[in-house]
């Protein structure tokens, strides 16, 4: 086993249990290469924590320079050849519940036209956090509000609305609420991970001196809808989600005295996958089908808030 594809390995994953996996070895073998180098560069390189290992300053120092070299020595043993029509290559995506309803259908049929025998997996957000996230080596791109950052490039496909929906037939919802309605209300709040709720909604209701009653919290945004469709409680959902799934489950959207809520979805993707031709393809695909709004209309490069007339 090449030892610095090891340590490459080792540094992304954060574990040897998992990098033997990924290398289709024992983790005996992982942890004899890693005393090897270890003797060879006279420095412990990985420590101990908890579940998993970090690196040393050594190790973190070497890290970006050793994935550069092995990036290249692969791009030139295999060349920048790609042929999306023939490979058989395996796609792995990242999208919430509400992408996988409304733009994974028409990312499917793109996928499948364009590459006829590739494979593709998607995940769902809690996953992706679960496999180390983009800096893993499980997850290819991801949909959804994450931002650019060191490491990860970021670009826009579409702004996402967040609206106040209710079923139906609630006893005491209209079709708007004043500022006292509001605040009798109970609320679905979803939280992709425990205690990672919208900021920006949460901020929303407390300039307007409205503290929600949150009385369920759930992981996913189709589970608050279908739980506002048999009770009386409210939730804030994503504008498209609720196109797709408002007739079939008599669900309505609710007008406010609360300021435009607006999120930033984004294509997601880390810097070691940056180059690799055959991503560079996939992203194209889901850029030029997710990047479109879900009402279909050309993409608006910008939104302002601010000048929105609809609110949550």
């Amino acid at each position: 086993m090449n030892l610095l594809l090891m340590l490459d390995t080792v540094l992304t994953e954060r574990s040897v249990v998992r990098a033997a996996r990924r290398l289709h070895v024992t983790p005996s073998a992982v942890s004899n290469g890693l005393a090897r180098l270890r003797a060879a560069l006279e420095d412990p390189l990985l420590i101990r924590s908890g579940r998993g290992v970090v690196p040393t300053p050594r190790a973190a120092a070497l890290g970006p320079a050793l994935a550069r070299a092995l990036r290249d020595l692969d791009q030139a043993i295999h060349g920048d050849g790609f042929d999306p029509g023939t490979t058989d290559r395996e796609f792995s995506l990242a999208v919430s519940d509400v992408g996988q309803i409304v733009k994974l259908p028409p990312i499917v049929a793109a996928f499948a036209a364009k590459m006829p025998r590739a494979r593709l997996r998607v995940v769902s957000i809690d996953t992706l956090f679960a496999a180390g996230g983009l800096a893993g080596t499980e997850i290819d791109v991801a949909i959804g509000a994450g931002e650019k950052r060191p490491g990860v490039h970021a670009e826009t496909l579409y702004q996402e609305q967040i609206v106040l929906v209710a079923r139906a037939g609630h006893p005491t919802i209209r079709s708007r609420v004043i500022q006292t309605q509001l605040a009798a209300l109970r609320h679905v709040e979803v939280q992709v991970a425990p205690g990672h709720g919208n900021r920006q909604l949460a901020a929303r209701y407390a300039a307007l001196g409205v503290a929600r009653n949150i009385a369920v919290f759930v992981p996913t945004f189709t589970a608050a809808a279908a739980i506002v469709a048999s009770t009386d409680l409210v939730a804030s959902l994503p504008a498209s989600i609720l196109n797709v799934l408002g007739p079939r489950l008599a669900l309505r959207r609710v007008a406010t005295p609360l300021a435009p809520v607006e999120t930033t979805i984004n294509l997601l993707w880390h810097e070691r996958t940056h180059q690799d031709p055959a991503l560079r393809a996939f992203r194209d695909l889901l850029v030029r089908v997710a990047g479109l709004p879900p009402s279909g209309k050309k993409k608006r490069e910008h939104v302002d808030p601010a000048r929105s007339r609809s609110s949550p």
